[in-house]
């Protein structure tokens, strides 16, 4: 690789605050509202255009598709945006669940709302490419925008990149599967058109379960309702309207009165590196060449879809995984199937797993425990993680991806950094008793 040699230069400081929250998903935006509440000053910097992370990036319309009726979960604000989206009209019931699926165009303005109301400095259009370090402890951090370069500084930092990419650039060890071993990629689309009473009814004359999906389950989801769809691609590959080499296949969420289908998670793309600027690039141009395949797909082959048309891409590839940090402590996929239980627990989690073909739905009230060590990374001090890429195994994975839990450790990070700043304690040494206490005042159970 060739260099260039840059100049030393001056950055001028943009702000300075409490508390800083990069990446604005489900993590961020409970971190970020959740210390605000705790009384510190928060910026809350996003990279896209709109708050919401994988809700409106990718755009996955549901927090809680894994709720039914013994779901025990732990509470707190990632059903607070479930509800609130709710009030305003911006939900409809989730097809395979007893959740609300999100009007994700919806949620970016209750997303902006809720930042504004608690008092968050929102930065949008923002990408971090460095940070700020004293020693160990990082105290800020560098972004690039249309404004320039700029710099934050912060008394503690909160990483909801989703990808680690703060405690990466920090030096903060952590580790990744090799990438042919990692969950893929999709781009997610909308169509336009629908008949909804007629596609409904194709579904329910042969409705899909997980068992035609899903390569391991515990048994009870066999005979459960996915809103899955194949047949149609497959006939479409067979007939060679689409490559043999591609694998088009999944799910569909809220269907609108307007003939709206608004989220199609159809494809499924393995072997790119979302770390990675080229594979990035590479795999938003294919994937949105799959979805014309499966709309043009659908239309042919599906009863209710013959006038339908793409709506929309999603804004953004939606990741699932990537970077994961080396924490202070660590989860195991046998802790999130054997209800674990934590001296440190920061929020439960119900029994919910999606990944590399199994599927666990949490309807029997099994649920573990989720310790803060999980976000303390390694020889890095005053930094935080929350989101898909705390500490764990590539099994646990499958549970502490999923946005239900990633609102759990974002309430849970954004309420530690408060309490390490008020009592003048980093965040690897603020009183777990102390964050727990905290948490239950704001109605989160953690045990």
């Amino acid at each position: 690789m060739a260099y260039i040699q840059e100049s030393p230069r001056k950055t001028p400081v943009l702000a300075q605050c409490d508390l800083l929250v990069i990446g604005s998903g489900p993590s961020g935006l409970c971190a970020a509202i959740a210390a605000a509440r705790q009384g510190v000053s928060v910026i809350l910097a996003e990279r896209h255009g709109c708050f919401g992370g994988n809700i409106t990036h990718a755009p996955v319309e549901s927090i809680g598709w894994y709720r039914h009726e013994h779901t025990v979960e732990s509470e707190g604000l990632g059903r607070e945006l479930e509800n609130r989206a709710m009030a305003l009209g911006g939900t409809q019931k989730e097809p395979q669940s007893t959740s609300q699926a999100l009007d994700t165009e919806m949620f970016k303005y209750l997303a902006d709302q809720m930042v504004l109301e608690n008092g968050i400095t929102p930065l949008l259009h923002s990408f971090c490419t460095e940070v700020i370090m004293d020693d160990t402890s990082i105290k800020g951090v560098i972004f690039e925008s249309k404004s320039g370069r700029r710099a934050i500084l912060a008394k503690r930092i909160i990483d909801a990149t989703g990808d680690a990419d703060i405690a990466n650039l920090a030096g903060a060890p952590w580790k990744a599967a090799a990438v042919e071993d990692r969950m893929g990629v999709s781009v997610g689309f909308a169509c336009s058109g629908v008949d909804k009473k007629r596609f409904l009814d194709y579904v329910q004359s042969d409705p899909a379960t997980y068992n035609d999906w899903a390569e391991e389950t515990s048994g009870k989801e066999d005979t459960m309702f996915s809103p899955y769809l194949s047949e149609p691609f497959l006939r479409a590959r067979q007939a060679g309207e689409i490559p043999e080499t591609v694998t088009i296949e999944g799910t569909w969420s809220r269907l609108t009165e307007h003939g709206e289908a608004t989220y199609l998670n159809m494809i499924y793309m393995h072997g790119f590196d979302t770390t990675n600027v080229s594979d990035l690039t590479r795999a938003e141009i294919q994937g949105r060449q799959q979805a014309i395949w499966a709309v043009a797909a659908l239309k042919k082959y599906v009863p209710g879809f013959e006038q339908a048309a793409l709506r929309n891409f999603g804004m953004s590839l939606g990741t699932r995984e990537s970077r994961k940090i080396i924490g202070r402590s660590s989860i195991t996929g046998f802790d999130v199937k054997n209800q674990a239980r934590f001296d440190d627990s920061i929020g439960i989690c119900p029994e919910f797993f999606d990944a590399y073909g199994t599927v666990i739905l949490p309807t029997t009230g099994r649920y573990f425990q989720v310790p803060y060590g999980i976000m303390v990374p390694r020889q890095v001090e005053n930094l935080l993680v929350a989101g898909r890429c705390v500490a764990g195994d590539q099994v646990s994975h499958g549970a502490t991806r999923q946005m239900v839990c990633c609102t759990v450790t974002g309430q849970a990070a954004g309420t530690a950094a408060a309490l390490s700043i008020q009592n003048k304690v980093s965040t690897s040494s603020v009183a777990v008793e102390q964050i727990q206490a905290r948490l239950e005042k704001q109605g989160v159970r953690t045990r």
